[in-house]
C-alpha cells in the first residue's frame, strides 16, 4: 500500500509545481501605483532640469508662480493659518532663489558676448533676488507669530547679508532681530547718526546666491 501512495504523492507534487510555473508570470506583473501627484515636492536649486510644477494646477517654475504662492500665503496669514502660510512662503522662497540663480548664470554666460541680453538677465536676477528676500522676510514674521524665534533669526540674518543693513528691507530685518533680543543696539541709531557707507561688494547690483 505504501508503494502505491509514494508515486501518487510524487505525481501530485509535480502537478502542483507545473501549475505554479504557469501562474508565476502573471503574478510577476505587479503594477506600481504612482505617488500622489498633488504632493508638494521640494525644489533642488542645484538641478537645472527641475521644472516640475510648484502647485497642483500645473504652473511651471516662474515669477508668476512665485507671486501666486505669496498671495496664497497672505490669505493664509489673514485666516491665521500659519502652518500653511509658512509652507507657501518656503515654496515661494525656493522658486525665487532658483530663478535668481538661473538668471545670474545666464548673465555670466552672455557677459561680453551680448551686453543687451546680459543687462536684461542681470535685472531679472536682481528682481527675483529681491522677491526671494521679501518672501524670506514674510516667512520670518510667520515664525515669529508661531513663537519660533529659532527659525526666524537665521532667515533675518540672511536678509541683512543679502540686502545690506542700510537698505529698507535690511533695516526691517535688523529691527526684528532687535525686538527679539538677538542684538542689543538699535539701527539706525537715534539722534540722526549718519549711516556708514555700504560695504564693498554689497551694492544694489549684487545678488549673492544662497
Amino acid at each position: 500500500m505504501n508503494a502505491a501512495i509514494v508515486p501518487f504523492i510524487r505525481f501530485t507534487s509535480l502537478a502542483v509545481i507545473a501549475a505554479l510555473s504557469f501562474l508565476s508570470p502573471v503574478n510577476a506583473q505587479v503594477i506600481k501605483l504612482p505617488s500622489n501627484p498633488d504632493q508638494a515636492q521640494p525644489i533642488d536649486p542645484n538641478d537645472p532640469n527641475n521644472l516640475r510644477p510648484t502647485a497642483p494646477n500645473g504652473t511651471l517654475l516662474s515669477i508668476e508662480g512665485g507671486k501666486r504662492l505669496m498671495n496664497e500665503a497672505s490669505s493664509a496669514v489673514g485666516s491665521q493659518n500659519y502652518p500653511t502660510a509658512a509652507k507657501k512662503l518656503q515654496e515661494a522662497r525656493q522658486v525665487f532663489n532658483q530663478l535668481s540663480n538661473f538668471y545670474q548664470d545666464l548673465n555670466s554666460s552672455f557677459s561680453g558676448i551680448d551686453n543687451r541680453i546680459s543687462d536684461s538677465l542681470r535685472k531679472k536676477a536682481l528682481e527675483t533676488a529681491q522677491m526671494r528676500d521679501e518672501s524670506t522676510y514674510q516667512l520670518a514674521l510667520v515664525h515669529r507669530a508661531q513663537n519660533q524665534p529659532e527659525l526666524a533669526v537665521p532667515l533675518l540674518v540672511q536678509i541683512i547679508r543679502s540686502q545690506n543693513p542700510t537698505r529698507d528691507l535690511g533695516k526691517k530685518a535688523y529691527q526684528q532681530l532687535f525686538e527679539l533680543g538677538f542684538v542689543d543696539s538699535p539701527y539706525p541709531r537715534a539722534g540722526g547718526t549718519s549711516s556708514p557707507p555700504p560695504r564693498q561688494g554689497s551694492s544694489s547690483s549684487s545678488s549673492p546666491k544662497k
